[in-house]
């Protein structure tokens, strides 16, 4: 138990810590590929995956951890990854990132965390099992893409390792953008760490190796999976409410050890302050938090658990997932950023020719 709690609370500091001074948020990441047209956080997202991936099947051809793909629940997974891309638009972040943005003080994040906690619950173990379980019963009997196609896994890692190393080096062979920045106020370590703004690669590169860490430390503990955030959060929950025990799993103080990294990243660095959301953000939150709930427990996993770890491990699941929550994610930006903006300007032009 002692380990279990010591591991799991560490490797969530560690990513807490890197995801807040990263400011590693695939929800904004995946909005501004499509308003913005800025593919960064996508990428670095490519390059946690490639490094985690190249990692995770090291370990398994050693024998250190284990993996099986199993089935593909393809309908479950695209409803709800789609569902899920709509609730981190309205929630402001994603599962990971309600967590660590919960550890800088921000109030919506916490009330779309409740919310996120409370509709993975009922979709788990409450009135929408039925529902839960009936939708991921439509499967195909295969997950794994190397399985489906008969090729090795490797051929899969390789080529999209190749890949991502080609968009990393096409990026940083870019002009840069000088960026007046203020003089540093800490010197050192201490300016590296709490200061300095940390690039999007070199941060998505800690991710990717705490993300291989986390495998072995999970499977010591008795827990066959890597990073993993929506179950943990939902039986936290359950916890809370029925005090049972059983339920209480590595993947828990991993979800707790985010918020701590988080906290501690923020207080650091002087981020940390309570911001209180007016009642239309909060009640966005909620609601964006109820719809992630919802679509993470459909589709298996979150923007971690499926947008990282299933893509690592070269599942069906992983990459049918990440499209899908991409795609609700630009379904959901259009409606709450775009459109908005575009009834204004036509509003502000009929103003102009009236006046």
């Amino acid at each position: 138990m002692l380990q279990m709690i010591l591991t799991g609370l560490l490797c969530g500091a560690l990513l807490g810590f890197v995801m807040q001074r990263g400011r590693f948020c695939l929800t904004g990441g995946f909005r501004d590929m499509y308003i913005a047209k800025d593919n960064r956080m996508f990428y670095a997202l490519l390059i946690a995956i490639a490094v985690q991936s190249v990692g995770v099947y090291a370990l398994i051809q050693t024998g250190a951890v284990q993996f099986t793909a199993g089935a593909f629940p393809w309908l479950a997974v695209i409803v709800g990854s789609f569902v899920f891309g709509i609730g981190i638009v309205l929630a402001g972040g994603c599962a990971t990132g309600t967590w660590y943005r919960a550890g800088e003080g921000l109030i919506g994040s916490w009330i779309a965390l409740f919310g996120y906690m409370l509709m993975s619950a009922i979709m788990k173990s409450g009135p929408l099992l039925p529902f839960n379980t009936s939708m991921q019963s439509v499967q195909l009997p295969t997950n794994s893409i190397a399985e489906s196609t008969g090729l090795s896994v490797w051929v899969f890692i390789v080529v999209f390792a190749v890949i991502v190393v080609w968009i990393v080096i096409r990026e940083l062979s870019k002009p840069k953008v000088m960026i007046p920045s203020l003089k540093p106020k800490r010197r050192g370590l201490a300016h590296l760490l709490f200061e300095k703004r940390w690039h999007p690669f070199f941060t998505a590169l800690l991710v990717g190796l705490i993300a291989i860490l986390a495998w072995p430390l999970s499977e010591a503990t008795g827990r066959m999976s890597g990073l993993g955030i929506t179950t943990p959060s939902a039986n936290i929950l359950q916890y809370l409410v029925t005090g049972d025990v059983k339920i209480i799993n590595w993947g828990v103080f991993l979800v707790l050890g985010i918020f701590l990294g988080s906290f501690i990243a923020a207080k650091a660095s002087r981020e940390f302050r309570f911001r209180m959301p007016d009642v239309k953000t909060g009640i966005s939150s909620f609601i964006g938090g109820l719809l992630m709930g919802c679509g993470a427990s459909l589709a298996g996993g979150c923007s971690i658990g499926n947008g990282l770890v299933m893509t690592a491990m070269m599942t069906w699941q992983g990459w049918v997932s990440l499209v899908f929550i991409i795609l609700g994610t630009w379904t959901a930006s259009y409606f709450v950023f775009v459109r908005p903006n575009v009834n204004k300007k036509s509003a502000a032009a009929k103003t102009a020719v009236t006046a």
